[in-house]
């Protein structure tokens, strides 16, 4: 799976690219081999459905990658959970089993976490028509259709079938590594809140126009962030982060003094009233530079996810696999990142574990974890499974 799209030590897989569809026939096939009915539905989430009479527990992640980004990332939970189905038959039980999904654009180059939300009826036909690839500006409908999915149904969970969902994933952060842990059990899964910060200036030459009468977007900009950042660290919660991740100014020139300019900034917290206090923050930093001038200044929303809390009854499981295998070297942790398991967690109980990422790296192509740390992931999520079905 890694030879797929790889980048230096990394990988390269955009949603329903070349390299992305080769990973979903990949998966496909491994799971027909395997006896599963699989479906590859209209937005390119891969659904292996058991043959098994007995209880399932829904397992899987992603496949597609950010760009030029880790070979880890969604892969290693689809890997577990493959890993989980050839264990259950090489064992004989037909008892117990797992579904195992690969969603689609978890990544969100087309929507956020686009596959598990079309899943759980969250993406209308309207959404369908609106996204976009926000590397290449070409739309989901005609993607679909290049990679031959055009008029393809989109599949939906049905929350009856499963005692619950199960994701195993890379920690994508430092802690478990610094304190020594092998996995993290995950308690809840952070709500990101995305706002779009305009200003409207007057464009004018950067040597002639006098600073006195300047109205530069750009500085007003600067100016917001930065209290943006000195208010947040006073008011946020311990694990509360926020970040600025693009500013654009119009028309970007060295000797331009800017007219437009507009800033994204996200912030994320497992609590929601921490996010609904942060929002308060930011709109009366905004508003307070808007009424001192010179620029215009204000806020649009952008994408917005809810806080999750993963299933307690299933974070027991994992923990007793966990202390069973790697006693002593468990933890339970909030998930800064937002993952597949939060859609779902909206029709069904849902679940994760983590496995270190060395030095906390993820969305570039250095992201690793060591070789055992995968291997005995690997053997914990089976053994985990195993005693949610049996429990």
């Amino acid at each position: 799976l890694r030879e797929i799209g790889r980048y230096k030590t990394g990988v390269h897989r955009p949603t329903l690219s070349d390299d992305d569809m080769k990973t979903r026939y990949w998966l496909r096939d491994e799971l027909a081999g395997l006896g599963y009915e699989v479906l590859i539905d209209g937005v390119a989430n891969v659904i292996g459905y058991s043959p098994a009479p007995g209880r399932k527990l829904l397992c899987g992640s992603h496949l597609e990658t950010q760009n030029r980004a880790g070979w880890l990332d969604g892969a290693l939970g689809i890997v577990y959970a493959l890993e989980a189905a050839r264990a259950l038959r090489e064992a004989g039980r037909t008892d117990i089993d797992v579904d195992v999904i690969a969603f689609s654009d978890e990544e969100g180059h087309f929507g956020n976490l686009l596959g598990s939300n079309s899943m759980v009826g969250k993406v209308s036909e309207a959404d369908m028509d609106s996204f976009q690839d926000r590397t290449t500006d070409e739309p989901l409908r005609d993607a679909l259709a290049r990679v031959g999915l055009a008029g393809v149904p989109r599949a939906l969970l049905d929350p009856h079938r499963y005692v619950g969902m199960f994701e195993a994933h890379i920690e994508q952060s430092d802690s478990l590594e610094a304190e020594g842990m092998k996995v993290g059990v995950v308690t809840s899964i952070v709500g990101n809140w995305l706002f779009h910060i305009h200003a409207k200036g007057i464009q004018n030459h950067a040597g002639t126009t006098r600073m006195a009468i300047r109205k530069d977007a750009g500085a007003a900009l600067m100016r917001i962030y930065q209290r943006l950042d000195e208010r947040f660290r006073a008011e946020a919660a311990d694990r509360t982060v926020w970040t600025v991740g693009k500013i654009a100014l119009d028309p970007g020139a060295p000797s331009i003094v800017p007219g437009g300019a507009e800033m994204y900034f996200q912030f994320r917290d497992a609590d929601l009233a921490v996010l609904r206090k942060l929002q308060a923050v930011m709109e009366e930093v905004v508003a307070a530079e808007n009424a001192s001038g010179p620029c215009e200044v204000w806020i649009t929303p952008g994408a917005r996810s809810i806080p999750a809390l993963m299933d307690s009854g299933l974070q027991a499981s994992i923990e007793a696999a966990a202390e069973a295998l790697a006693p002593g070297k468990h933890i339970r942790i909030p998930s800064g990142a937002g993952h597949d398991a939060r859609s779902v967690s909206l029709i069904m109980p849902a679940s994760m574990m983590f496995v270190p990422s060395i030095g906390g790296i993820s969305h570039h192509w250095t992201e690793d974890t060591s070789d055992e740390d995968i291997a005995l992931g690997a053997a914990i999520y089976v053994d985990a499974v195993r005693r949610i079905l049996e429990g």
